[in-house]
């Protein structure tokens, strides 16, 4: 069978879109969906491109006992094709992947994150670069919150495969 992919997107992949695959990666090991369920992030912009992701996300991230690690890189229009779920951090985001988009299929790829999160209200995952390490706290409570919900869709998905 054919695994789920999903890629997570924000602007310079490396903050929100690492810990986003970071957290998803940690749900779907704990279900052992490892050969199902793959993870990966990238940036709509390459400024960034080779480096890890913010010391800041990644201590953060490690206090929650999750992993984070890469390179970023920035979209690619093959990831269009490859990924079966493509979830912008924000709006900026969302809008600079629909232009991306060629096809109606394509852009049916792509959803905000904040749509999966169920106890949290907030329409994006605030870009937490220039804050304090209370935005690096905010930023993976969205995404473990939204990350259960996305984790049912992808199995759902795999039933129907």
């Amino acid at each position: 069978m054919k695994p789920y992919r999903i890629l997570f997107v924000c602007m310079g992949n490396i903050c929100r879109s690492p810990a986003g695959e970071a957290v998803m990666q940690k749900l779907v090991e704990e279900k052992g969906l490892e050969d199902q369920i793959l993870c990966d992030s990238a940036g709509t912009i390459s400024f960034h491109t080779g480096n890890p992701p913010d010391h800041r996300m990644h201590q953060a991230a490690a206090r929650r006992y999750i992993r984070t690690g890469g390179r970023a890189r920035q979209v690619l229009r093959e990831d269009f094709q490859v990924f079966d779920r493509i979830l912008a951090m924000d709006g900026d985001n969302l809008r600079d992947l629909l232009a991306l988009a060629e096809t109606d299929e394509e852009r049916d790829r792509v959803r905000p994150f904040c749509n999966y999160c169920e106890d949290h209200e907030n329409r994006d995952v605030p870009d937490p670069y220039y804050g304090g390490p209370m935005g690096f706290e905010l930023v993976l409570d969205l995404l473990e919150d939204g990350c259960r919900q996305l984790l049912q869709e992808a199995c759902d998905a795999l039933e129907k495969k």
